[in-house]
């Protein structure tokens, strides 16, 4: 998830000096759930084969057990083929917690991404240079039980099982190392931009399979009530656009009423590489 101090005002939306407040740091956000505060790294984190596996309680394993099952039994019909295959290169199951350095094996030989373990929501800072060095942030816990519909903070099921499975294709693959490059030096509105590209791509974004629309965003695939909800009538489905995107606000604690559908990932990298050098940011 980003923490970027983005969201315009209508008063002034193309100030590109203002300083913007992202969803996660609007009043009373952190009054709400604490965890949503970003962590600053103090060096770098562990990657990949330097990530040492915590000794999980069986509960955790349990709760990451039931999540996949609930997740994965709802997914047919819904989740995106390319998904889908992410889940099966990467090994997935509901066998227990996956090793996040075993993950980051599967994603250099197949995208030559690792993964970076982390404490928690990072500041933008960390967040993009991760990504603009393909590595992708992810922690090594899991949520309570009493969160087991949907919490607002990052946990590992929605780092992996959200995020990991669509990392392993390589057109979207790309375009996420180009979000974090284009990310580094934003300022003003393009933070704003920036941070609905990535709310309405990587955490909630449709692609259109040979089938129909299909979910790949990682805040749908992570929580039971979006995926129900996501290719419902409640929703609207807008073509994708750059500017549709960055003219979208949105808020990060009810079901989404707004999602946009990609035609595809190649589509995604090419739209988003051409606005990002519009801008400067590339």
């Amino acid at each position: 998830m980003i923490d970027a101090k983005a969201p315009a005002t209508a008063a002034n939306p193309t100030d590109d000096e203002a300083e913007f407040t992202s969803a996660y740091e609007k009043e009373g956000v952190a009054d709400l759930d604490p965890r949503c505060i970003p962590h600053d790294l103090n060096g770098d984190p562990p990657i990949g084969d330097e990530i040492a596996p915590p000794t999980y309680p069986q509960g955790d394993h349990e709760t990451w057990n039931f999540l996949f099952n609930r997740q994965m039994e709802l997914l047919p019909g819904r989740a995106s083929e390319t998904y889908l295959e992410g889940v099966k290169k990467l090994g997935l199951s509901n066998n227990g917690i996956p090793a996040l350095r075993d993950l980051s094996r599967v994603l250099e030989r197949t995208t030559n991404w690792q993964v970076a373990r982390i404490p928690g929501l990072l500041h933008e800072r960390d967040f993009f240079r991760l990504l603009a060095e393909r590595k992708f942030p992810s922690t090594d816990y899991i949520r309570g039980k009493e969160e087991l519909d949907y919490t607002p903070a990052p946990d590992m099921f929605h780092d992996i099982f959200g995020h990991m499975p669509t990392l392993t294709q390589p057109a979207f693959a790309d375009f996420y190392q180009l979000f974090g490059k284009a990310a580094l030096d934003a300022k003003g509105v393009d933070r704003q931009s920036l941070e609905r590209f990535h709310w309405f791509t990587v955490e909630f974004g449709l692609v259109q399979d040979p089938a129909g629309y299909r979910i790949f965003g990682a805040g749908i695939m992570s929580s039971k009530g979006e995926v129900l909800s996501a290719l419902s009538d409640e929703v609207e489905h807008r073509p994708f656009s750059p500017e549709g995107v960055i003219n979208q606000d949105y808020d990060v604690w009810h079901l989404q009423p707004i999602m946009f559908v990609l035609e595809s990932f190649e589509q995604l990298v090419e739209e988003f590489e051409g606005w990002a050098k519009s801008r400067k940011l590339l």
